[in-house]
C-alpha cells in the first residue's frame, strides 16, 4: 500500500536536528530507501511529504516514530488512478440522474 505522509516541523526544530536524525536513521538501516517512492520538501522549508510503500500500517508507524519529536505527520493511504479509465467512470457518473 502507498502512504502519503505529510510532515511539518515543530516550532523550534532546526535543520541541524533534522539532518542528524535522518542520517542517524539511515546509518541504522531504518529508513529503507527502497520503500520511499518520493520525498518532497515544500518551498520555504519546514514541511513536505513522503510517499512510502508498505503493506502493514504498523511498519509505517515504526518508520515514522523516530521523527515524531521533531515533526508532526498527517498520514493517508493513497492509490493511483488510471486517467483515461477514471474519466470514463466520471462520465458515467455525470450522466446519472440526481
Amino acid at each position: 500500500m502507498l502512504w502519503y505522509c505529510a510532515f511539518t516541523w515543530y516550532p523550534g526544530t532546526t535543520r541541524h536536528e533534522v539532518a542528524q536524525r535522518v542520517v542517524q536513521q539511515h546509518d541504522l538501516g531504518a529508513n529503507h530507501p527502497e520503500r520511499i517512492h518520493g520525498w518532497y520538501n515544500l518551498a520555504g522549508g519546514g514541511a513536505g511529504f513522503l510517499l512510502v510503500e508498505l503493506e502493514d500500517p504498523r511498519e509505517l508507524t515504526a518508520f515514522l516514530q523516530p521523527y515524531m519529536d521533531l515533526m508532526s505527520f498527517d498520514v493517508r493511504a493513497a492509490y493511483a488512478l488510471n486517467y483515461e479509465q477514471t474519466i470514463q467512470e466520471l462520465r458515467e457518473i455525470s450522466k446519472q440522474a440526481q
